[in-house]
């Protein structure tokens, strides 16, 4: 009777234990293979290389110089993104040109000393494919359509100066139209949250031609109408920077 404790011991000595299983540390998903909402700043440059101010101001007003033979100025822009997969993000989009180029020689219509200069508005939609993706870098190309408004800003420079309340030298006509287009880029990721990247652009404005200004409504009181008419092509440059926000 007394061998019996010793037996016992022995047996669950020999008795070979089960390996414990080996836990595998729990890996938690890339944000970019979630889902999840990018927003984006952009700044950089809009070119419209057939579409210059005047004959005699071309080329536009760059922090780079003078780009091409048409209009070019800086352009900032923001842009939020929905991301439901790793390939496909859909979203919308605005991009705004905040110090347009001058032309302080604008003879214009009746010939005065005046000043012109032409801002841009774009408004819209857009979809963007990732083909080439890996940890920190990732490569896309989508499509861009909106609404396009243009404005043209006329000052007269000899006009005498009067009290804002009784109205002022300058006078904005407006055109709308819309535009499509085709953009490419390649982001960074710094973090999982923060990203960094460029964007190249080509869209296509259409706006009205220019027996849509015949009527004395389109122009300004003096003549002037809108500068920018029919078909323009259009070249956008942009450096990003975006956040991402998890769903």
């Amino acid at each position: 009777m007394r061998a019996t404790p010793v037996l016992l011991v022995v047996a669950v000595v020999a008795v070979p234990r089960a390996a414990p299983a080996q836990e595998t540390p729990h890996e938690h998903p890339a944000l970019v293979d979630r889902p999840h909402t990018v927003l984006n700043l952009e700044g950089g440059i809009i070119a419209l290389p057939n579409a210059a101010i005047s004959p005699s101001n071309r080329g536009g007003n760059t922090p780079l110089g003078t780009v091409g033979s048409g209009d070019a100025t800086l352009q900032t822009g923001v842009h939020i993104l929905y991301r439901a997969t790793g390939d496909w993000a859909f979203g919308a989009g605005a991009l705004f040109a905040p110090r347009p180029t001058n032309d302080t020689n604008y003879g214009g219509a009746s010939g005065l000393s005046r000043s012109h200069s032409r801002s841009y508005l774009w408004l819209g939609g857009e979809a963007r494919y990732f083909p080439l993706r890996s940890r920190w870098f990732e490569g896309w190309f989508g499509l861009t359509a909106g609404a396009v408004v243009v404005g043209d800003r006329f000052t007269t420079n000899s006009a005498p100066q009067v009290p804002s309340i009784l109205g002022s030298n300058t006078v904005t006509v407006s055109t709308e139209g819309f535009g499509v287009g085709l953009q490419l880029g390649a982001d960074y990721l710094v973090t999982d949250q923060w990203v960094i990247g460029l964007a190249v652009r080509a869209d296509r404005w259409v706006l009205p031609d220019q027996k849509a200004f015949s009527q004395q409504s389109a122009c300004d009181p003096i003549g002037d109408c809108p500068t920018l008419t029919g078909s323009v092509a259009a070249f956008e440059f942009g450096l990003t920077a975006g956040y991402r926000i998890p769903l």
